[in-house]
């Protein structure tokens, strides 16, 4: 095997990606000396850090240099965020590197032969099922960055189908994220804000619902008639040209190798689908185990690992190929470390200017001389501008809904429509700013320019502004409670 195992972050998707993120580190090195520096002050609310929101003041200007907007992608690993960063960058070279075993073994190619074998007639129910499957992960359980590990096999599905890569991202972390944002009891972000809005834990469910039904059928029709149109004419793929090695790679064919031929394939395979399965178990747990929930990222990378290296060296390949496996998917990965820096370094540099609070604290006035559903757009607007800076979900909410909360009742929006309103907001987004990690591991993974990715998305992206901008309107003319 002459092609490198494993996802390879291509050199045009590294220099486009790096170029784009060093733009918004600058811009953000320019805000923080236009925007005035102001604080909010901080208190605790039932073990939450909250902002106090008649507590704005104008501060003085940090003394923050020109050449620190640079290093700001070396100081965030001695950051607040340093743990978080670290155990994302171990997450994604131990996925790497595993899924480069499965890859240069011949245990990914055995798998897609069986499941091409018995969908390949029924590929078009095939990928609505998986969408909602995913979609309901994100939903219900709130898992998003958790899906990145099925996100290669899913792609290698994709071109074993006669689709794309696109088609692969679409079905696994894009339906994540829609559940995500159209959350159901996404503990992240409909418990957290409605936690802070005082209102009954993941009340308004039945409201919720349609939302999931509409943002589900919008995303399948966009995936079954993007997937359609390419397998008819191949050449009409954002990614024709720039693919050809990856669709010969996964192109199904009687020679692939399959787990009734090659017995010690099928033990790998064994191993593997046992550690997903307890994979599975781990993140619908965290969803009620706050004490797994806390680390399921690190163990969904560690077992991710084991399942992979176990199933290579059960497979019993020739000397080396392990080892030069897990080298190449290592290699493969480390361009997206930087990347992921740079991400992180925009909030730093925000952070370190002292202008994030004063943002918030100008946002806030526009609800002087707002209507409720006005409001209600402004805060679904606002949650979009510092998902720029901010991308957990949890965060957000915290640094937002004390403000807002207040507002909001004095204009007539329900707190109800409030929560949905952030998480809107919050959500949506996550898969389209170039500032969240996830999205530059997915495309990393993927081998996807940003650009690419965001002409592909952006008929999805309008379709779901318009849906969300209906269901907000409706929330405030039904008032959408309890209250």
């Amino acid at each position: 095997m002459n092609e490198k195992a494993g996802a390879q972050i291509s050199k045009k998707a590294f220099l486009q990606s790096f170029f784009i993120l060093l733009a918004l580190m600058l811009l953000a090195g320019i805000l923080t000396r236009v925007i005035p520096a102001g604080a909010y002050q901080r208190v605790e609310i039932e073990g939450r850090t909250v902002l106090d929101p008649n507590s704005y003041q104008p501060v003085t200007r940090p003394d923050y240099p020109v050449w620190r907007w640079f290093t700001a992608p070396f100081e965030v690993l001695a950051g607040p965020d340093a743990l978080i960063l670290i155990t994302i960058l171990v997450f994604i070279l131990l996925v790497s590197a595993a899924f480069a075993v499965l890859d240069k073994t011949g245990i990914l190619a055995a798998a897609l032969f069986s499941i091409v074998r018995s969908f390949g007639s029924r590929k078009y129910i095939l990928l609505p099922i998986v969408t909602l499957f995913f979609m309901l992960m994100g939903a219900f359980f709130g898992l998003f960055e958790e899906i990145l590990p099925l996100v290669p096999l899913l792609i290698a599905l994709s071109y074993s189908l006669g689709w794309d890569a696109l088609v692969g991202l679409g079905m696994s972390i894009f339906a994540a994220n829609m559940g995500f944002s159209a959350a159901v009891t996404n503990p992240f972000t409909i418990g957290v804000a409605q936690r802070l809005a005082g209102l009954p834990l993941f009340s308004g469910a039945t409201f919720r619902l349609p939302i999931f039904l509409a943002i589900y059928l919008a995303l399948t029709f966009f995936l079954l008639r993007y997937a359609k149109r390419i397998e008819q004419v191949p050449q009409a793929s954002l990614l024709w040209g720039e693919d050809l090695a990856e669709r010969n790679k996964y192109n199904t064919n009687p020679t692939l190798p399959n787990t009734t031929s090659h017995p010690h394939l099928r033990a790998a395979s064994i191993w593997f689908i046992s550690f997903v399965l307890l994979i599975l178990c781990v993140l619908f747990s965290a969803s009620f185990i706050p004490a797994i929930s806390d680390y399921s990222l690190p163990i969904v990378g560690i077992l991710f690992f084991i399942g992979g290296l176990g199933a290579g060296i059960l497979s019993k390949p020739e000397r080396g190929v392990i080892s030069q496996a897990l080298l190449e998917g290592l290699a493969g990965m480390a361009p997206g470390i930087p990347l992921i820096l740079m991400a992180a370094a925009i909030q730093f540099i925000i952070r370190s200017g002292s202008v994030m609070d004063t943002i918030l604290h100008s946002a806030a006035g526009l609800f002087q001389s707002a209507g409720p559903l006005s409001a209600a757009y402004l805060i679904f607007g606002l949650a979009l501008l510092l998902e720029f800076f901010i991308g957990s979900a949890g965060a957000k909410a915290i640094l937002m809904m004390p403000i807002l909360l207040p507002l909001a009742d004095l204009v007539g929006v329900t707190r109800q429509v409030t929560v949905l309103a952030y998480c809107f907001g919050d959500g949506f987004s996550n898969l389209a700013y170039p500032t969240n990690p996830v999205l530059l591991i997915a495309l990393g993974l993927a081998g996807v320019r940003y650009g690419r990715w965001m002409k592909w998305s952006a008929p999805l992206w309008l379709a779901v502004l318009g849906i969300t901008a209906f269901f907000l309107w409706l929330g405030v003319k039904i008032q959408y409670g309890p209250f």
